[in-house]
């Protein structure tokens, strides 16, 4: 009689790779989600305090997004290059780096120091963007949606949980002798260490480099120092990326964009603390808590049409938002519609990225739209502020609107199969 090991076939062997890889996965996701929640809670505020400027504050959160497209390409070259293990490793590394540079420059009481440190912290985003890439490597067809989905709902628990430490880390930061407001960023290096951890010693084997083992890839096809050109030159042979691409950048960017003034809308219109922070809770539900269903869905009504869904709903919370006056009901109805819009293009967008493209240049695309969702989402939180300081909240939602609605139409005149 043969036992159960010697029974296994080779699809089961890597069936229960991939269970272990979706694991490990969701595991650093849910440790370095922490430290990613807990220096952007208290980011602008201790800007804020060092330098005296409501202004220079807000350059907090513009510092960390711009560490995450910054990483984004670093951390795809070192996937194409060495592995998924490889890639996440520099990611949080530099989180790390950027954590401990905070608490340097939160004891010498240096804004510039601290701006520069949470460019660093940037990698954790980076990180967990480039977790759910890391998903589908292994992947059996028409389960990609589903796979990276759980990767992105595991970001949840850290973005819940996160928040609610931050205190407890500047009490016990004081404790052992940290300046003030330099415990949350020590507790979150704490964590990014962990996610580095359990990456380094659980990723074993390698996701992506059994994907090539399997399919016969050499390892010197990866994009290595070319990655931008290589991501380039695959994008302009390949509608299906260029589509997948384009959605991401377009659903970041109307998610980011909205969100970011709605708080400030709703203080205008006489919002106390707790209904603001309601709204923007219900709003993060939104974006993560069906994204396992958004996954299943794409998996099985293909990607266009769930890229499709997500425009519509983008556009709904669009409308609903710009039309809402001072009902907060409905301002709250659009955030969460505007948070299921954005997983719909993530979830979708992504796995769509991750079958058109050939298993050598995928890290390449996968980091070059990694890198223009996060410069798009930049950019849109500037125009925002723009548009709703010098014309009004409402402004902001057409633009949105017109701009989803133009890349719903693109979307449906594209002549390439809807799968």
């Amino acid at each position: 009689m043969r036992t159960r090991s010697s029974s296994a076939t080779p699809t089961d062997r890597i069936r229960a790779i991939q269970r272990r890889t979706l694991a490990v996965l969701s595991a650093a996701q849910i440790v370095g989600g922490v430290g990613v929640a807990v220096c952007l809670t208290l980011s602008s505020v201790v800007v804020d305090q060092l330098s005296g400027s409501t202004v220079i504050s807000g350059f907090a959160g513009t510092a960390t997004v711009l560490g995450a497209a910054l990483l984004a390409l670093p951390t795809a070259k070192a996937s194409g290059r060495s592995g998924r293990r490889a890639g996440l490793a520099v990611a949080y590394l530099a989180a790390l780096a950027g954590c401990a540079l905070s608490v340097l420059a939160i004891s010498l009481a240096n804004w510039p120091l601290l701006l520069a440190g949470l460019v660093l912290v940037g990698g954790g985003s980076a990180g967990s963007l480039a977790a759910r890439y890391s998903a589908t490597d292994l992947s059996p067809k028409g389960h990609a949606g589903r796979h990276l989905s759980l990767v992105v709902w595991a970001s949840t628990i850290g973005s819940i949980a996160g928040p609610n430490l931050a205190r407890p880390a500047d009490q016990i930061g004081s404790e052992v002798g940290l300046a003030p407001a330099a415990g949350p960023f020590a507790f979150a290096a704490l964590a990014f260490a962990a996610a580095l951890l359990i990456v380094i010693g659980g990723l074993r084997p390698d996701p992506f480099k059994l994907a090539r083992e399997l399919t016969g890839t050499p390892a010197t096809a990866s994009g290595g120092e070319r990655t931008i050109r290589t991501a380039w030159d695959t994008l302009r042979t390949n509608p299906a990326a260029r589509r997948a691409l384009v959605a991401i950048a377009v659903s970041h960017t109307a998610m980011v964009s909205v969100m970011s003034m709605t708080p400030v809308k709703l203080h205008h219109d006489g919002s106390n603390l707790d209904v603001i922070g309601l709204v923007i809770s219900l709003h993060i539900a939104g974006m993560y808590v069906l994204s396992p269903v958004v996954g299943w869905l794409a998996d099985k009504a293909g990607r266009v049409p769930v890229l499709l869904l997500g425009m519509t709903l983008l556009l709904t919370a669009a409308v609903l938002a710009g039309t809402a006056g001072h009902r907060v009901w409905q301002v709250t109805a659009a955030l969460v519609l505007l948070g299921l819009g954005w997983s719909c293009g993530l979830v979708a967008g992504s796995a769509l990225v991750s079958e058109s493209v050939p298993l050598d240049r995928r890290p390449a695309v996968q980091g070059l739209s990694d890198l223009l969702m996060n410069v798009c989402g930049a950019t849109g939180t500037i125009a925002a502020g723009a548009i709703v300081g010098g014309i009004g909240y409402g402004a902001l939602n057409l633009v949105v609107g017109i701009m989803t609605a133009i890349a719903g139409l693109w979307l449906v005149n594209v002549r390439q199969p809807w799968r």
